[in-house]
């Protein structure tokens, strides 16, 4: 991501094939009113520095107590430092990623209009493919990548299904295991995050002609108890630590894990929902997978200790807000509204 790069993009001339999003065509007129300025800076105009996530090997939770009792502090550790992790020998196999990878691709390289009528076309609920930002009203706004965000209890009897499997069972025990860690063993995740509640969100982020200028996903929080993250190797996720932007080295055995909103509430901030989002490449496409555990929209939040940092709350009021300041803002504002 150059400081050069420029805005200097025909925008009559359609980039995309017959899979494509018409993002270009659709956005052309932010194209054609963005300014760029030489004081305009912030992380995207500048390279930031790629760093390794914290990095976990759960199958030290199948040795002796100790070393079990390390795991879990680590993992702890790991959500109250940087809200973001990684684990290696997760319990999903490299082939079964690799079949993840391959639907993907198979899914994504359908016709435009048929994902466009993915009820019909593709057996997913209606309404889960989007594309761009309906929106956006400035350039940095934009979201240049399309997903499938899908219902889990759409993804049965898919070859996404194994996966969606083991990556359920993952989530459950790593929010398990963060529960505890806060002195809580409660059967509350599993009672409130189903398969009907929880989503899988297939991502890809097609090449992007001025990609220092135009976000992949724009910077956010995760409206969620965790997500866990597949990503390719082409990179492009970062996040904040310590009030600077860094950007993940892909690990290819790995999978990330990153706290979301609900579980910071939950925790009374000991766990942290951390700013992150996904930049563009210019010449190569990127692919990843996020499962959200999410509760039902009617599960009440409130912290496990007291006094609380937030007012209780339920997950379908949270979402609403959400949806509210992004329509007004362009932006989401989270957490902050929930203050006592």
């Amino acid at each position: 991501m150059a400081e050069g790069d420029n805005l200097m993009v025909n925008v009559n001339q359609p980039l995309h094939m017959d899979s494509d999003p018409p993002l270009l065509e659709t956005y052309k007129t932010l194209f054609a009113n963005s300014k760029t300025s030489s004081n305009n800076h912030d992380h995207r105009l500048v390279m930031v520095e790629e760093r390794h996530l914290p990095l976990i090997d759960l199958s030290r939770l199948s040795h002796n107590e100790a070393e079990k009792e390390r795991c879990q502090k680590e993992i702890a550790r790991a959500a109250r430092q940087w809200g973001f992790f990684q684990v290696v020998n997760h319990g999903i196999s490299m082939e079964l990623l690799e079949m993840l990878r391959e639907e993907q691709v198979r899914v994504f390289k359908q016709p435009f209009h048929h994902k466009c009528r993915e009820d019909k076309f593709l057996n997913f609920s209606a309404g889960s493919y989007r594309w761009g930002t309906p929106t956006s009203y400035f350039l940095r706004q934009l979201w240049w990548s399309e997903a499938f965000h899908i219902p889990v209890n759409d993804i049965s009897s898919t070859p996404m299904e194994p996966f969606a499997t083991k990556v359920a069972i993952l989530a459950q025990k790593l929010a398990e295991i963060l529960a505890e860690k806060l002195g809580h063993k409660s059967s509350f995740f599993q009672e409130s995050c189903l398969p009907g509640t929880c989503y899988l969100r297939l991502n890809r982020y097609p090449p992007c002609p001025i990609p220092s200028d135009i976000y992949g996903l724009m910077p956010h929080t995760d409206s969620d108890f965790l997500t866990i993250l597949h990503q390719d190797q082409v990179g492009g996720l970062q996040l904040v630590k310590d009030g600077q932007w860094i950007a993940v080295k892909p690990n290819p055995e790995a999978l990330v894990i990153n706290i979301g909103d609900l579980f910071q509430a939950w925790s009374n901030d000991c766990y942290k929902s951390v700013k992150h989002c996904a930049v563009t490449h210019p010449t190569k496409e990127r692919f990843s997978a996020a499962y959200f555990l999410c509760p039902s929209y009617e599960t009440v939040i409130e912290s496990c200790s007291m006094p609380s940092v937030y007012r209780k709350f339920s997950f379908r009021e949270y979402r609403q807000k959400v949806q509210e300041d992004v329509q007004l803002y362009g932006y989401k504002v989270g957490l902050s509204r929930f203050l006592v």
